[in-house]
């Protein structure tokens, strides 16, 4: 993973992958992904098996509980997950195969990156949930949402598109919502404080919410329209 400003940051790799997930990594993994190399040409629906007619994008899914859960309830949209730690790109990849879902794509690197090659106005949603808070002050300027990534946000959202975060770090939830609330692109949606204290609908939960809920942490769910 690159230094950049605007960068994914996280770890690449954890415990080693069981045999059977590195089998399923070689066989599944290369079909599953995103090849940025080239310029985007076609349409988005060109990447996915199955017919979808929308498009969304979940930045760091961890072990892909959501991606797999919304891919499966929304089979007429074309999901792209992206996640540097292989450990949890494996998870993903043995949840779709074991699922044979068509509709999911993955990335395996700086999701800047896949913002900078994704077309215009080309998705209705994108989510970032529990991204890495770096808590210590000095680190704040590796946080994911950032002016640069606002911009790839603004940019790739169509017109009534969402961009959803969660954390369970105030100081993170607090963050995000200096920097979006002053962009003329955007509006928070929220109208009364369950907008923000309650999951978003139909929302399965994850690993790290559960650990947040264990160590007495309360999370925040914001949402924000793209003009």
């Amino acid at each position: 993973m690159t230094g950049r400003r605007d960068s994914l940051w996280g770890r690449r790799k954890g415990k080693p992958l069981s045999a059977r997930r590195t089998d399923l990594m070689a066989e599944r993994l290369p079909a599953l992904l995103v090849d940025i190399g080239t310029p985007f040409s076609g349409t988005l629906a060109g990447l996915f098996e199955s017919p979808v007619s929308a498009f969304r994008l979940e930045i760091g899914f961890g072990g892909g509980e959501h991606l797999v859960h919304e891919a499966e309830a929304r089979p007429d949209i074309g999901f792209i997950g992206a996640e540097p730690f292989l450990n949890g790109m494996a998870k993903a990849v043995a949840a779709v195969s074991e699922k044979k879902l068509g509709n999911v794509r993955l990335f395996g690197s700086d999701a800047a990156e896949l913002l900078d090659w994704l077309p215009a106005a080309a998705l209705d949603r994108i989510d970032l949930f529990y991204p890495d808070p770096w808590p210590k002050k000095r680190h704040w300027k590796r946080r994911f949402v950032s002016r640069e990534n606002l911009d790839r946000f603004a940019r790739g959202l169509v017109p009534g598109g969402l961009f959803r975060f969660a954390s369970d770090i105030e100081s993170y939830v607090d963050w995000t919502l200096r920097h979006v609330v002053v962009r003329p692109e955007f509006d928070w949606t929220a109208e009364r404080a369950d907008d923000w204290r309650l999951p978003f609908p139909g929302w399965p939960g994850t690993r790290y919410e559960r650990k947040a809920f264990a160590e007495g942490r309360k999370p925040a769910y914001l949402a924000f329209r793209r003009r």
